[in-house]
């Protein structure tokens, strides 16, 4: 894999990403753009004890542009994108609208009611293929073997940058999900804070081990393996399962049978395997529905303070569509009081999820 970094008219980073040699992509990007100067804050909510990203900069971003005018299309004669090239592989570049910046320059406040910072951190736009029109699940499998060395060059990246606590890689599919750019890419989150989520999973997996002297993550993957109703794949290296208490109408949590922390943690045999489950796993749920299911591939990290081994890396991957019409909406019990209804019974959502299985 051959790496390219270039810098942006505004002064953001870009970087290529090509099998092989590929090309030197030296192409300049000549738009007139300004300086690079986005400015976020986080403010903690007293009540749940939970950081809040305000960044009122983002009302202005990109939002379903025609085909014709898709910034992350490869730039033209006539029309310049936000990649200069011609032509590429895979592409991650300083979103232009970010939530959190290494520019942000709120002041702090260490109010005890109402305490806020800098939204300080980084976000990056992963685009997987030049292709406008195609989707992560018609990748090759040597390209999605690409993306995840890619996954993990940028979380390695990351975990270097000052006060970052955590890296979070995911990919939001289908306007019904919120997708404001059809162009297939994804996103990478470098947070000053660890997440609500990680953290509610890290306490209750402590309590689990002061309970029971065993690892959480360990105790489910092992319960999954042994008893099969949720499974949806289990290979060499990775188990994916409905979970037991799923949120989502259809629902997919992937794990490597061995725990690691987070993607620089796997080896070169898991990450080959890796790439043939993921795409086994996208192409289940392109076949759920007479059109591909919209979804969210969520990467869950360990964060990169206190001791990490205790976490295990692992993707949860959902879709809110429940039926071929209808869409799963987080009203009142899921927005006002995080109490998930599930439209669909999980042992029944695992065995849908097997019989739509790779056709060939």
């Amino acid at each position: 894999m051959r790496k390219t970094p270039i810098l942006l008219a505004d002064g953001r980073e870009l970087v290529y990403y090509n099998e092989g040699d590929g090309s030197d992509h030296q192409e300049p990007d000549t738009r007139d753009l300004g300086q690079f100067g986005p400015s976020s804050q986080i403010r903690r909510d007293p009540l749940l004890d939970q950081w809040v990203i305000v960044a009122g900069h983002r009302q202005d971003r990109t939002h379903m542009p025609a085909a014709e005018d898709c910034p992350l299309c490869p730039s033209t004669e006539s029309r310049k994108s936000e990649i200069p090239s011609s032509d590429y592989d895979v592409v991650v570049f300083e979103n232009r609208f970010p939530s959190l910046s290494q520019k942000s320059a709120y002041p702090k406040t260490d109010n005890p009611l109402y305490a806020s910072a800098p939204g300080w951190g980084r976000c990056e736009v992963i685009c997987f293929t030049s292709s406008h029109s195609a989707s992560f699940s018609s990748l090759s499998r040597s390209r999605v073997r690409m993306i995840i060395d890619v996954w993990t060059e940028r979380t390695e990246q990351m975990s270097r940058i000052p006060d970052v606590q955590q890296v979070f890689c995911f990919e939001n599919r289908g306007s019904e999900i919120g997708v404001t750019e059809p162009h297939p890419h994804g996103q990478i989150y470098g947070y000053p804070f660890v997440t609500s989520r990680t953290s509610s999973m890290l306490a209750s997996a402590a309590e689990f081990q002061s309970r029971t002297g065993k690892n959480l993550f360990d105790a489910v993957v092992a319960n999954e393996a042994e008893n099969s109703i949720r499974t949806v794949v289990h290979s060499d290296h990775w188990i994916a399962f409905v979970p037991f208490a799923a949120r989502w109408p259809y629902e997919i949590h992937l794990y490597p049978l061995r725990r690691v922390p987070d993607f620089q943690a796997l080896t070169d045999i898991e990450r080959d395997e890796l790439a043939v489950v993921y795409l086994d796993l996208l192409g289940r749920f392109d076949r759920l529905f007479p059109k591909p299911a919209p979804y969210i591939a969520a990467w869950h990290q360990a964060p990169l303070t206190g001791d990490r081994s205790d976490f295990a890396f692992h993707l949860e991957l959902f879709t809110s569509r429940r039926g071929p019409d209808k869409l799963k909406y987080l009203a009142g019990s899921e927005s006002a009081m995080d109490v998930f209804v599930g439209d669909i019974i999980p042992e029944e959502a695992a065995l849908r999820l097997r019989e739509v299985g790779n056709p060939t």
